[in-house]
Order: C-alpha cells, then structure tokens, then sequence
C-alpha cells in the first residue's frame, strides 16, 4: 500500500542563524538524494553503551522515518532538518565498497567485526537500487571479515547468499528491530518501515537459510510498548530467534520535537502519559547522554522493565549470548547503533 505524501515538517535547525515559517499548508516531501563524497567508510566507536567498535553506514537520512530515531539530528550539520528533510533528503555514499576495500586491504586492520545500521538502515529503499550494502558484504566475503546487520528492512532477503556465505566463511548475525506488536501503532511511530508481520517473516526466512538472527526490541518505550516485550520475545522463539536485546529511548536534540509532534498527531491521548514514563526513568529529562547511562534509565519503573526483560529473555533461552553475537565483541549492555557517521 503506496504511503500519502508526507508534508514537509521540521523543528528549528540549532545550527542556522535564521528560520523561515511557511504561510499557508507546507509542500509535500519529496525524495531528494545527494552523494556524500566521504573519504572513508568504517566509523570507530569507543563508547562503553554500545556492543561494537567498527560500523559501516552507506546512508545518511532514512526512508523509514521512526520519529525517535536519534541520528536525526545528523542532518542538521548539512543545513538540513531533522524531521521530514531527514526522511526524504537522504545521502548515498556512493564509493562504500570500494572504500571498504580499501580498509580492509591495510595491514593495521585486525579483521573486527563490522556491523551494518550503525546509524541509519543500510536496506533502507534506496538499497534496492543503490546496492551499496550488498557491494560491502561481497567485500566482507572475499575478506572473510565477520559482520554483523540491524535492519527492519525485508529487502535483507535479496542477500541470502552473501548471508549464508559469510556464516559459512566468517561469522554473521542479523537483528531484525522489531519494538512494537501493534500495527497500529507502529505505523505512527515508524511509518516507512515495513509492517511487523513482514518483519517476523522475514526473520524466519533468514533463520531457515542457516542466518543466526534475532530481534532487536529497540528502542523500549516506557509507557508504550515496554507490555509487548513478552509478546514481541516469544514470537521471534517461535520464528527461529536465538538472540535478544533492547535498548532505552533516546531523545537527544531536536529528535524530542519529532517524536512528540508524532505522538500528538497520531497518539494525543497518550503522549502526556508516555512523556511522564519517560522523565521518570531519565530522572526528570528525556535523554541522557552520560557514557553508561544513554541506553538505560533509573528508578522504580525502569526497573520493572529490567525484571520482565530477564524473565522472558531467560523464559525463552535468550539470556545467553552466542559467541557470534554482538555482545560476543564487547559485553555491555544494549547493541543498539550510535551516532558515528
């Protein structure tokens, strides 16, 4: 089902000195691409809150448009917004996988694992003509390197080969992010993102192949979906899931602005509800950016979240971590992406 055209919304951009108020009804948001002309392709992270080291994203912005996305605020250093500019302005960085070639042909690289979606989804739509992430697996094959993917994207199923290639030759694990049951409500949240039932599918399509999948229940919203963990846990059990984690809302930036604009347009009776969930478990504001504190929260009812999380992650066997896994390279809490481009 083709999605209405979506009008063009942004929050003020901190980093211009002067902003413009349309008159009148906004324009609809076109899809606008731009080559990033980047000179290199792996970002290193160091921070303690994440699972990995080295990440690759071939795009900049995200057909998907989760409205908590925290790499929103990303596009801002371009002159952009971080609402719908983020969503429909988006950057290929064309030269991926010859970039990646290049790195991994240097004697200093050790051969870490790469994960995929640090930031913005690599099989976001553009993917299926672009082919940028499937030119940086076939790299990672040819150099044995271990990989690791996080995607909502059902066009991960075009890649089975490469997949199925590097679980025999290196190592692999894909995380299907899956946060909500409600389809409903996941269209509010994540409306180009495909709908959970494909998601499920398509996890278990990669699970027949022989893929290690697993779901990411990424981000958890308290107020909001933090009910559908037993749910959201035992469906990917039954679709052949061997790994689990999640993650806490983030809202650094203008990514607040975006989020509760969605929650008021398509959720009005329980955005001061979920907002309250949120200041209580971040002490008062709606992120934290204190390395060791950005994926958790605090006080009474995030430790309800915690508990349930441990009961139906050991319920269903997911409490403990293959050695392939993202959490098999650092082991900290939360593997979800973070801001590296």
């Amino acid at each position: 089902m083709a999605l209405a055209p979506k009008r063009v919304w942004n929050p003020p951009n901190p980093y211009l000195s002067e902003q413009r108020e349309l008159l009148g009804e906004p324009p609809a948001a076109e899809l606008e691409v731009y080559e990033d002309e980047s000179k290199s392709i792996l970002s290193h992270n160091d921070s303690p809150d994440i699972g990995f080291r080295w990440s690759i994203n071939p795009y900049r912005g995200c057909w998907h448009a989760c409205s908590y996305c925290y790499a929103r605020p990303t596009h801002e250093y371009f002159g952009f917004g971080a609402g719908t500019d983020f969503e429909r302005k988006i950057f290929i960085k064309r030269r991926a996988p010859q970039l990646l070639e290049q790195a991994l042909r240097r004697p200093a690289w050790k051969g870490e694992r790469i994960v995929f979606s640090g930031v913005t989804d690599c099989y976001q739509p553009l993917e299926a003509a672009w082919k940028l992430t499937r030119g940086c697996l076939a790299v990672c094959l040819a150099f044995r390197n271990p990989v690791a993917i996080i995607t909502k994207s059902l066009l991960i199923r075009r890649d089975v080969d490469l997949l199925t290639g590097l679980a025999r030759e290196a190592s692999i694990s894909v995380a299907l992010s899956i946060p909500f049951l409600d389809e409903a409500i996941a269209r509010a949240i994540e409306p180009g993102a495909p709908t959970i039932r494909r998601r499920f599918e398509t996890m278990e399509i990669l699970a027949n192949a022989g893929v290690p999948v697993g779901i990411g229940v990424a981000p958890i919203i308290p107020g909001l979906n933090d009910p559908d963990i037993p749910g959201l846990l035992k469906e990917a059990k039954q679709r052949g899931a061997s790994f689990a984690f999640h993650t806490l809302l983030r809202l650094p930036g203008s990514v607040a602005q975006v989020f509760f604009h969605r929650l008021q347009e398509h959720l009005p009776l329980r955005a001061s509800r979920i907002e309250h969930r949120i200041r209580d478990v971040r002490g008062g504001r709606l992120s934290d950016s204190r390395f060791g504190h950005r994926h958790r929260g605090d006080g009474a009812y995030w430790e309800s979240i915690e508990q349930a999380w441990a009961l139906w992650t050991r319920r269903f066997g997911f409490d403990r971590w293959p050695s392939w896994s993202l959490r098999g390279e650092r082991a900290v809490s939360g593997a979800g992406g973070e801001r590296a481009e």
